[in-house]
């Protein structure tokens, strides 16, 4: 398939690292101008230069700013007025016993993993919709399906997301936006191997690490390893693109067939 995104603005929030980063990568390779946030402008003006130097020079721009917050939102929305692409990537997880949960960790992670795509939405979509193109793409989990027991929290909020979605794409419907789920499996990221460690025997090498992470926490795995970045970013890629023009309101699973259900 060739995906052509040229003369189109992407925003991945959270991509100074991880899957966010691979997927600002894999839309720039595919033509988009793509705004790179983080809270920080020396985390975003590093992690633009690290991309830079993995897509050959395309074009980045820097929308630092913590969207959690409305301050934050609006810093980011002056350094990009409109964007025809929005991924909403950015989220928290650890690991917790479910009754020592506090209210406030309850609502933290109602309020970064739900609220802020929320905000971004609401300022991002209605540009979208008077242009009668848009793409719209909330980075969900196979928690949000199948809670774990060591992270209700974060299994509710990602669930929220899913509802989320729908609902926003109902609003978006007739417009030319789409409103999507991408539902990742567990992923290989710095964050995920320090989680990894909170489970398994700190003193494992990692590929011994991720192989019994695997058999005891996530045996419905059928890939039987941890997903890599990159293999998330080539769905969001497509999800973002217009050969993707019927697809809208979806959970879309790149989980590595560990959610076991014949659909989402």
């Amino acid at each position: 398939m060739q995906i052509d995104l040229s003369g189109r603005t992407a925003l991945v929030t959270g991509s100074t690292q991880g899957i966010g980063a691979a997927i600002a990568a894999g839309l720039a390779r595919a033509g988009a101008r793509v705004a790179v946030n983080g809270r920080s402008r020396e985390s975003v003006d590093a992690a633009v230069d690290r991309l830079r130097g993995q897509t050959d020079g395309t074009a980045f721009v820097a929308a630092p700013g913590d969207i959690t917050t409305d301050d934050g939102a609006r810093q980011v929305a002056e350094a990009v007025p409109d964007a025809d692409i929005l991924v909403n990537n950015l989220g928290i997880f650890g690991s917790k016993d479910a009754l020592e949960i506090t209210d406030e960790e309850w609502r933290r992670y109602f309020d970064v993993n739900v609220l802020a795509a929320v905000r971004m939405i609401r300022g991002y979509l209605p540009g979208m919709k008077e242009r009668s193109w848009g793409r719209v793409l909330n980075v969900a989990s196979d928690s949000a399906v199948v809670i774990p027991v060591e992270m209700i929290h974060y299994g509710m909020s990602k669930s929220a997301l899913l509802a989320v979605t729908r609902g926003f794409a109902k609003d978006a419907a007739g417009t030319g936006v789409t409103v999507n789920s991408l539902i990742a499996g567990p992923t290989h990221t710095g964050g995920v191997e320090d989680f990894v460690y909170e489970l398994v025997d700190p003193s494992l090498p990692w590929e011994e690490a991720q192989r019994e992470f695997m058999r005891e926490h996530r045996p419905q795995s059928l890939l039987q390893r941890l997903i890599e970045p990159e293999e998330i970013a080539n769905m969001a890629v497509y999800l973002s693109s217009p050969l993707a023009s019927a697809t809208t309101g979806g959970a879309v699973r790149v989980d590595g067939g560990y959610v076991d259900s014949i659909l989402p």
